[in-house]
């Protein structure tokens, strides 16, 4: 994982401080009537960690409180786990206390939400590696709007795979583009009964995989979802970079992984497995098997709890 090889700070784009600019502004879009009443008082503030979980989001934390022209001093590390009791003292924020109130919620927001996707990626992989499985455990698309960028760091910081970042990040024919090939080319032959069908849908998916290897080029990898494992041998044999299993039960997650590695084993044919479609804290662990390469939810990163901090003023 990323988190595990520098500082994820460097994997961020240019655009997160415009983010961050537009989430000032979103805040105090007009008049700062408690900030009139503060003045320009120098001071500083604490940082205190009030729930359990671990620390996540100090990049946006940081350039919220720079852009105000405050300053930072951390005395916890981003990943280190905070724990209810004692309350933790977790940086120092300092300059006029105006400043500091007016970014106050825009970077509590920030850091409790991107600590709880943290916090629950982070237990998810624990979970998964203490019965052993190897696997990535990884995010999905569904993402806030507008937010993503956060989101997706929060993952990284938990030790999970953040997946696609956009639509442009790896080409992923889900059942609506096969569907749509496989209906393109029903209405090219006359038409028939039922185009979304299992073999209608295996008849379209080599179409498909070959026209996004087209587009895409040799540097984009590409993605089929699969409902049977009908769709993931035509998947395979097009050339799919990866198969993801949709929907499945456990036992047909380690059905159709074992059939599908052994029967292109002997072929020599690479390709990933992944299993998605409503896995959850509870049960991920019941699709993980040595067959499975990746394990992706938005449980993850959708829905989460937060971690709880507050931001405590005090005059020099």
């Amino acid at each position: 994982m990323a988190a595990a090889h520098g500082d994820l700070r460097h994997l961020l784009p240019g655009n997160y401080k415009r983010l961050i600019a537009s989430w000032l502004e979103e805040d105090c879009p007009s008049l700062d009537y408690g900030g009139f009443v503060v003045g320009e008082s120098e001071g500083e503030a604490r940082l205190l960690g009030k729930s359990e979980g671990i620390v996540a989001g100090v990049p946006f934390f940081d350039e919220v409180f720079t852009q105000l022209g405050c300053t930072i001093e951390w005395h916890i590390k981003e990943g280190q786990p905070l724990s209810p009791s004692p309350i933790h003292h977790c940086a120092t924020v300092r300059g006029p206390i105006r400043k500091i109130l007016l970014g106050e919620r825009v970077a509590l927001n920030i850091l409790a939400r991107c600590s709880g996707i943290a916090s629950k990626s982070a237990r998810l992989v624990a979970a998964l590696r203490a019965q052993g499985w190897q696997g990535t455990l990884a995010g999905t698309r569904k993402t806030t709007p507008g937010f993503r960028v956060v989101e997706k760091y929060g993952i990284l910081v938990g030790g999970a795979d953040p997946h696609r970042h956009d639509l442009s990040h790896m080409t992923m024919l889900k059942d609506n583009h096969v569907w749509a090939c496989a209906n393109n080319r029903a209405a090219a032959d006359g038409g028939v009964k039922d185009p979304s069908s299992i073999e209608s849908i295996a008849a379209a998916i080599p179409r498909a995989v070959q026209a996004a290897k087209a587009a895409g080029g040799f540097a984009t990898k590409v993605e089929v979802e699969c409902r049977s494992v009908e769709e993931a041998n035509a998947a395979i044999g097009a050339g799919a970079d990866v198969v993801m299993l949709d929907n499945f039960t456990p036992e047909g997650v380690r059905e159709a992984a074992r059939v599908l590695k052994q029967e292109w084993a002997a072929k020599q044919r690479s390709f990933l497995i992944e299993v998605s479609g409503g896995l959850t804290e509870e049960n991920a662990a019941a699709y993980a098997c040595p067959d499975v390469d990746i394990l992706s939810t938005s449980s993850i990163h959708q829905g989460t709890s937060i971690v709880d901090f507050s931001l405590k003023v005090s005059l020099r």
